[in-house]
């Protein structure tokens, strides 16, 4: 009788210390977020750093956050600051991170784009059957006293959910290669503060395309004015493009940027052919129709151009 009242204690210990293990009793940490700085925003890279303030209020003391905090989007990052208070019968973890992030851009509609920066954090030792995520909503998340040189923060949302891994981690007590993890996701709305950028970018293509057109103004048969003029345009817009090429990630869209520069190397082409048919006109001695012809293309390509121009960047300022 009292062998089999030991043998009973003994299973229902390791009964115990099983459920344990496997994480039966499942906590809900509770997380707020506080940035102080978004800076050094690497479009061409494809990255950025952010300055935040973390905390987590939790119970189970084996989650050590500070050591098992994972940032998936992450490039690097670096714990600037650490405190832990495991008073009242819980842990209060407060930490100062500073997060190279690597992002993707959306530039179909550049310089007018709005982005969204993500950013998310898990623990990389617990799965969601330990441990789920709660976001703190008290307060403000970010401080309204910083600037992101160029852009303005638009909107700020903070949620909690599943991060879905189609593995096992090498865990072959796992009959299929699935597992889940807890996340709590940042999403930064940022929208680019575009104006006076657009015109920095464009103007050399602006100006080539109206020394261009300056050609349909002289005498039709000063033919080496106006192709020296139209040929130098052209790869002067050809040489404003790369330039802007050069400052973006690489994309495999047709991007706002390759729609402008498209149509003013078109324009540019129409007006070359166009002065080599004045010429033609010339030649046969007709100089009252070159002349009329020039003015009416002058005219028709004008207001294509500047109408073609106001209705795409107009699609690209309400798409951004």
């Amino acid at each position: 009788m009292k062998r089999s009242a030991v043998v009973l204690f003994f299973g229902m210990m390791a009964l115990v210390g099983k459920l344990s293990a496997q994480g039966a009793v499942r906590d809900t940490v509770k997380t707020g977020i506080y940035i102080t700085s978004i800076h050094d925003i690497d479009f061409k890279q494809n990255e950025y750093t952010v300055n935040l303030w973390l905390w987590m209020k939790y119970k189970r003391k084996e989650f050590d956050f500070v050591q098992n905090l994972e940032i998936p989007q992450a490039k690097s990052f670096t714990k600037l600051y650490s405190t832990v208070d495991t008073s009242h019968g819980r842990v209060y973890l407060l930490m100062k991170l500073q997060c190279v992030m690597k992002d993707s851009w959306k530039i179909n509609n550049f310089p007018f784009d709005r982005q969204r920066l993500r950013l998310s954090l898990e623990n990389s030792q617990y799965d969601s059957k330990s441990l789920i995520f709660s976001p703190d909503t008290v307060g403000k998340h970010f401080d309204p006293r910083f600037t992101l040189r160029g852009w303005n923060i638009d909107s700020f949302d903070v949620t909690a959910g599943i991060k879905l891994y189609e593995t096992a981690f090498g865990d072959e007590s796992l009959v299929k290669p699935h597992t889940e993890y807890s996340s709590y996701r940042v999403k930064i709305g940022i929208r680019r503060d575009a104006h006076e950028l657009f015109w920095k970018m464009f103007l050399g293509m602006y100006v080539a395309f109206l020394i261009s057109y300056i050609c349909f103004y002289i005498h039709a048969d000063n033919i080496d004015s106006r192709f020296g003029l139209s040929v130098g345009s052209l790869f002067a817009a050809i040489g404003n493009k790369y330039i802007i090429d050069s400052s973006l990630p690489e994309s495999t869209t047709f991007t706002l940027v390759d729609l402008l520069h498209g149509i003013t190397l078109f324009f540019i082409s129409v007006i070359v052919a166009s002065s080599v048919y004045s010429l033609r006109l010339v030649k046969k001695n007709k100089l009252r129709e070159a002349n009329r012809f020039d003015f009416v293309m002058a005219q028709v390509l004008l207001v294509l151009y500047l109408g073609l121009n106001i209705y795409f960047i107009s699609k690209a300022v309400a798409a951004g």
